[in-house]
């Protein structure tokens, strides 16, 4: 296999970067992946090279990625529950970043954030100093923010669909009128792969056809599931407690402080062109009947 036909996708056995792994894989690629959670149970994990993160160890971390053409990066952090802080995200990305040049990657697709350069939240300033990590490289480059991105496997939606199903009334954190542009992950994965294959430095918003306000988006999403709950505007204290408990009671992060300011700032809407054809509605009505049948873990036991 010639090295412009290899490609490292981090943490390619989870949401997003799946399906750049399987779509890489469907054009003939070899795939390594970068990852601190191995999934042998994954449908292609047999076909791809696993290794794990060295941040710590620079030059294996560099030799890992040595004959790779492109490098499609989404990794950071949620948030501390993790166990890493964000501004150890940035020093960890900053490894990669530097280990890629080391190895002689031609190009790196690097996922940012929606707004990122936009707001003075933890998570949102992190990712632009990654951002401007990558610009300042010698690395030909693509960064893409998505917004809100939707499709099977995801937590988030997963996680609001189980919610929905089992409540009689469900909270709004304050007025709810908040706009959320979601976008489907096989669009952003198209992009991705499409974007990996040029030599155009460019950073590119990653939206969905349709904006929604918040309780709009909810409404959608518990018509999909066939459900009709009663939504409760709460203040945002209020909403962030109850998520809060919720989380102490099932074991797992719910929604953080941040992300509940970052939905209410609308910072997961863009004016920006849409990247991809995929109405959430339409996706809905298709698959709402198999959404949130389950509850999806964000921390592992």
């Amino acid at each position: 296999m010639t090295a412009d036909r290899t490609a490292v996708v981090t943490g390619a056995f989870g949401f997003t970067s799946r399906r750049i792994a399987e779509r890489l894989l469907a054009d003939g690629y070899e795939i390594r992946t970068l990852t601190g959670h191995p999934d042998p149970r994954a449908p292609f994990a047999d076909e791809i090279r696993v290794e794990p993160y060295r941040f710590d160890d620079p030059v294996a971390l560099a030799a890992s990625l040595e004959g790779a053409d492109t490098l499609y990066n989404t990794y950071w952090v949620r948030c501390p529950e993790q166990g890493t802080t964000f501004d150890r995200a940035v020093e960890n990305s900053r490894t990669l970043v530097e280990a890629a040049e080391r190895a002689g990657v031609r190009r790196i697709v690097h996922f940012g954030v929606s707004n990122a350069r936009s707001s003075d939240l933890p998570y949102f300033r992190g990712k632009a100093r990654v951002e401007r990590i990558v610009e300042g490289s010698g690395l030909s480059h693509a960064i893409l923010r998505p917004t809100l991105i939707f499709g099977f496997g995801d937590r988030l939606i997963n996680n609001l669909a189980w919610f929905l199903r089992r409540f009689p009334a469900f909270p709004v954190f304050g007025d709810g009128t908040y706009r959320v542009r979601p976008v489907h992950v096989d669009d952003v994965a198209e992009l991705a792969v499409g974007l990996g294959a040029t030599d155009e430095e460019q950073t590119v918003d990653v939206a969905g056809p349709e904006s929604f306000t918040f309780e709009t988006f909810l409404g959608h999403l518990a018509a999909g599931l066939g459900v009709g709950p009663r939504f409760v505007h709460l203040p945002p204290r209020v909403a962030s407690l109850g998520a809060r408990a919720a989380g102490l009671v099932l074991g797992d992060v719910i929604l953080t402080r941040n992300e509940v300011r970052a939905l209410m700032d609308g910072l997961l809407d863009t004016a920006g062109s849409s990247a991809g054809e995929t109405r959430l509605v339409d996706w809905l009505g298709e698959h709402g009947h198999a959404l949130g049948t389950t509850y999806a873990r964000f921390l592992r036991e």
